[in-house]
């Protein structure tokens, strides 16, 4: 038996009674689910993501024209909607373009709605940001167990600038963003689902120590869904692979946790190959299905770029059955040779190691026109992350992994590696010099969150139930507030630059806290 684990309830009257288990109450409190969020908790959530919808509304059709990449993105989408693939409008033939396909699909679904005009190309980016931002409560709230920190990680969702900015412009990081963190959101849930079934079992007399023992916990439907979100942000952008092998491992990774705690022997084997090593290939298997499948356009089109590369080439009269897939692998392998070939410098362009500290930000949009009542105006719509709360991401994460490794909370791990996996891949592409921008490292902004609120739920302390006498709580609850309340304010003083309003060019300057670096 070991220790603290389960244990022996006392002898039974009669020896034809058999001795009944009883789960420990350490064991009972690590795999039983957080319980149901109520009114409060779901007014909250409601509340904080009406907040980060309205602010991302507002003026959403300024500026009218095209900024940055909305030239490409925004009329690509357009082109889907007319073609079922990119076309090149001068010379009507179809263009040839190097990401997925997905993303303008979604940007075209606001364009099919509203109006190929500035509105309709940026509402799905609106919408996608306000439930990322749902979502990540309620996958805090089952994470952490508190109301309270699920509700700050989405109001720090709602004011980072980077997200707000990504969240009103027409660009395919906001849709791969989302589809991680659905992806993240069913991952949490079937954490949680598998570990209160076993539970149960546990409780209807399961003995885990028994030899031989084998648990059946039912078909992982949220497992599934995890593997088809995946698919689906690779729809949008390649680096969502990245997270595809990630969340594969913390599936087995889980499965061997909670057989842990639950008294088996053999934990790590009965984790990797009762389910863990099936699923680890199944995630990738469908991932890989659905990402195929989000080229449906290009399938059924007789005119995508490659669509008959190979019976062209071959001088063959029509595509062979096989043709179709052959010719869109030619087509990824032109596309990746396009990316890891991409060294054409660019004013904005920055390298990972200044993403966290707020390097290089990205200007979307420049005017000095506008009206503001002074003599000099400027109007910028800056992608630039909240500076209070960016900085604080580094810190943090040293935080986390000091926590993860003293309290062995695979919560935190999970933690470190959504935000590390968001970073770390590109730091490969520094050697070669390849083109990259701070957009890049958007899906890594939600995990850089939930450890600022991981971090912070360290500093206040556990529930008063657990330790009534002290007053740390209190003094944790007065530094995170304080803390929540100066990412606020900072948000408000940036929001005019986030935003493009017109002010005048000293207040715009007031604004470059690292000079040249900023403009």
């Amino acid at each position: 038996m070991t220790s603290g684990v389960l244990t022996q309830a006392s002898e039974p009257e009669s020896p034809a009674v058999a001795p009944v288990r009883v789960v420990s109450d350490i064991v009972r409190r690590r795999l039983a689910p957080p319980p149901r969020g109520g009114l409060n908790f779901w007014l909250v959530a409601a509340l904080i993501t009406g907040i980060g919808l309205l602010v991302r509304m507002v003026n959403l059709a300024h500026p009218k024209e095209v900024i940055f990449d909305e030239v490409y993105y925004a009329n690509e989408a357009q082109d889907l909607l007319q073609h079922g693939v990119e076309w090149n409008p001068e010379d009507n033939t179809p263009q040839y373009v190097v990401h997925p396909p997905l993303g303008k699909w979604m940007i075209g679904v606001g364009e099919q709605l509203f109006g190929y005009n500035s509105f309709g190309w940026r509402i799905s980016a609106v919408t996608v940001g306000a439930i990322s931002i749902l979502l990540i409560i309620i996958a805090a709230y089952r994470l952490f167990r508190s109301p309270i920190l699920a509700g700050t990680a989405g109001l720090l969702m709602s004011l980072d600038g980077m997200h707000f900015v990504l969240s009103r412009v027409a660009l395919l990081d906001i849709f791969l963003m989302f589809w991680i963190v659905v992806a993240f959101f069913f991952l949490v849930l079937d954490r949680e689902q598998r570990r209160a079934r076993l539970l149960r079992l546990l409780e209807d007399g399961f003995d885990p120590e028994k030899p031989g023992a084998r648990v059946k916990l039912g078909f992982r439907w949220y497992r599934l869904l995890c593997a088809v979100s995946l698919g689906l942000a690779c729809g949008v952008k390649w680096s969502g692979i990245y997270y595809v092998l990630i969340f594969a491992v913390a599936m087995v990774l889980f499965d061997m946790s909670a057989r842990r705690t639950a008294g088996f022997k053999h934990w790590v084997a009965e984790g990797i190959w009762s389910d863990g090593a099936g699923w680890f290939l199944a995630t990738i298997a469908i991932a890989a299905f659905v990402y195929v499948n989000c080229w449906w356009g290009w399938f059924l089109s007789d005119h995508g770029y490659f669509r008959h590369w190979y019976a062209e080439t071959n001088g063959l009269p029509h595509d062979r059955l096989i043709d179709p897939l052959v010719n869109l692998w030619h087509y990824h392998v032109e596309a990746y040779n396009f990316h890891t070939t991409l060294i054409t410098k660019h004013q904005y362009q920055s390298w990972p190691w200044q993403w966290l500290l707020l390097g290089r930000p990205v200007a979307f949009y420049w005017d000095q026109a506008g009206p503001c009542g002074a003599a000099s105006c400027a109007s910028e719509i800056l992608l630039l992350g909240t500076p209070l709360l960016w900085w604080s991401f580094l810190p943090a994460l040293v935080a986390l992994g000091w926590l993860a490794i003293a309290r062995r909370d695979g919560r935190a791990w999970l933690i470190m590696a959504g935000a590390l996996t968001g970073i770390l891949p590109w730091f490969n592409e520094m050697p070669e010099h390849r083109t990259m921008f701070y957009f890049y490292c958007l899906p890594a902004e939600p995990f850089l969150v939930l450890a600022v609120v991981y971090v912070l739920g360290a500093i206040i302390g556990p529930p008063r139930r657990l330790n009534p006498a002290s007053d740390h709580r209190m003094i944790g609850s007065i530094i995170a507030g304080a803390y929540v309340l100066l990412v606020a304010a900072c948000f408000a003083y940036f929001y005019p630059i986030y935003a493009g309003m017109d002010i005048s060019y000293t207040e715009w300057f007031s604004r470059m806290w690292l000079g040249s670096r900023w403009v």
